[in-house]
């Protein structure tokens, strides 16, 4: 399903991501903007309150000095024209407060700067501004002053409020819908509310909340497209893998993935892929080669064979015809054999199950012994062998690097010209034991030098087969060489000869 690739929840997860910060975000710069939006207000709310609080100023204590009460009103009617303690001091201060909270009123609604005042003495509305709501309630106290019969009492009575009207308390501020309000209450229960209409700057931080949403869904829609655009770019060498495998699956080796940046790791990965994939298509065309030389090199020995019986076998013949035949069969058995060997030698150096020993050895010693062997070879073309063997000293298998000095010799004397030369050399250097063995033959073409060493390879495809040779003979020499972590190299000029040299670990 789509909801299974990679790509999508790559994207998934970036958007989400996106969303998520771009809401902190938005729900941030909106907070941060309406506190202070509201801060702003609140101050210049408390701004205008202060200012009427003391403009007016507050009545002061009243007197004690008096032994009588004042003629007016009764204790009992205090509540009727809004006195309290102090009398006339007092009255004269709610007049003040009224008179400054209608004219500040009158002057903010001829502004229409959206401010109202309102004033009320123990819940009873006693002024507004024009402009101010009908129907403001009065609002409750942050902290309930002692009742007025307590702050009657003298210090006969015990009061703790005893001849104290007390601070007024710390304006309280409130929200009402589109309104924000400050307000404070006085000791003689007297409340001064400035209020504020807040329709435009709601106005305004609803058109900043529609603004950071759409610049939001911008940001997160320019981010998805980026998102979706690097997620293409790097799954696409993905895709090209993909489908570069399942055309080598479906046969096709010589398919390889095409990768334009090869700076980062899925190039990399394509140029290792790539490199695999050459050696796939090396290995099944190697595979291919080595199982028709070999068909072909098992094909001839059996067809002699075949031939051999058939003639036999058509009518009587005589002894020794029969002894003829046999001999021929016998012959071409002998060529199966060898070949059969030579490969399930090849077969286990392969797969790492031939085993080496590791004991010390003198190479020069070796390859002596392997020249006696071959000499009677040599005289027979007029080839003359010249050794410059010092003491070599190394480690492996004796009896593996005498086969592939045996070979090398044999490859020399048989290629080389009539009455050419072999040259063998062995000297130690920097730990490394080196065998060098030179011809003075025809050489080895530039085309033929890389494949040298491959299975049932021949420079020269006629005579080779005719003189009994399988091309496995230097496949077999290089496995053993590097079998002992050593290396074999081939340098050769046409016309010129050939020179073969053997690295191998000295002592």
């Amino acid at each position: 399903m789509i909801f299974h690739s990679i790509r999508w929840r790559l994207q998934s997860w970036h958007g989400l991501i996106l969303v998520l910060v771009l809401a902190a975000f938005g729900y941030s710069a909106y907070s941060v903007a309406r506190d202070n939006q509201l801060r702003r207000i609140d101050e210049e709310l408390q701004h205008r309150l202060g200012s009427l609080f003391f403009r007016p100023g507050p009545p002061s204590r009243p007197p004690e000095r008096r032994a009588e009460p004042p003629p007016g009103p009764s204790p009992n009617d205090r509540g009727r024209d809004g006195g309290r303690e102090g009398g006339p001091d007092f009255t004269e201060f709610l007049s003040r407060l009224r008179e400054a909270v209608a004219q500040a009123g009158t002057v903010d609604s001829s502004q229409t700067n959206g401010f109202y005042y309102v004033l009320w003495q123990e819940g009873t509305l006693l002024a507004q501004s024009l402009n101010a709501p009908a129907d403001v309630p009065a609002p409750l106290r942050v902290f309930p002053w002692p009742e007025p019969e307590e702050r009657s009492k003298g210090p006969a009575g015990g009061g703790a409020f005893a001849g104290k009207s007390g601070p007024p308390q710390p304006p309280g501020t409130r929200e009402r819908g589109d309104v924000r309000e400050v307000f404070r209450y006085f000791p003689h229960g007297e409340c001064i509310l400035v209020g504020h209409f807040m329709a435009p700057e709601l106005a305004a931080m609803r058109r900043l909340a529609i603004w950071l949403g759409a610049a939001g869904a911008g940001v997160l829609l320019l981010g998805w497209a980026g998102g979706w655009w690097v997620s293409t770019r790097a799954i696409r060498p993905i895709e090209e893998i993909s489908a570069t495998a399942t055309k080598i699956a479906a046969g096709d080796l010589s398919q390889r993935i095409n990768a334009a940046d090869t700076d980062n790791e899925l190039g990399r990965l394509a140029g290792v892929l790539n490199s695999t994939f050459a050696r796939l298509e090396a290995a099944f065309a190697n595979q291919a080669r080595f199982t028709g030389d070999a068909s072909h090199e098992l094909r001839t020995p059996v067809s002699v064979i075949l031939s051999q019986t058939q003639g036999a076998l058509s009518r009587e013949r005589s002894g020794p015809d029969y002894r003829e035949a046999l001999e021929a069969c016998q012959r071409a058995a002998q060529r199966m054999r060898g070949l059969t060997e030579s490969l399930l030698e090849l077969a286990r150096l392969d797969a790492g199950q031939a085993q080496f020993k590791h004991e010390p050895f003198d190479l020069s010693q070796v390859t002596t012994d392997c020249i006696q062997l071959l000499r009677p070879l040599a005289n027979e073309r007029g080839i003359t062998i010249e050794s410059q063997l010092p003491p070599a000293p190394c480690v492996g298998d004796a009896q593996r690097i005498s086969q592939v000095a045996t070979n090398l010799l044999s490859n020399a004397i048989q290629f080389n010209r009539e009455h050419g030369q072999v040259k063998v050399a062995a000297r130690v250097e920097n730990g490394t034991a080196i065998l060098t063995v030179t011809d003075t033959g025809q050489g080895i073409p530039p085309d033929d030098l890389p494949h040298i060493f491959e299975r049932f390879y021949r420079v020269d495809k006629s005579r080779s087969r005719v003189q009994g040779r399988t091309g496995l003979g230097l496949a077999i020499a290089k496995a053993i060489v590097e079998g002992h972590g050593g290396t074999i190299e081939v340098a050769s000029h046409s016309g010129t000869g050939s020179a073969f040299t053997v690295r191998l670990r000295a002592r």
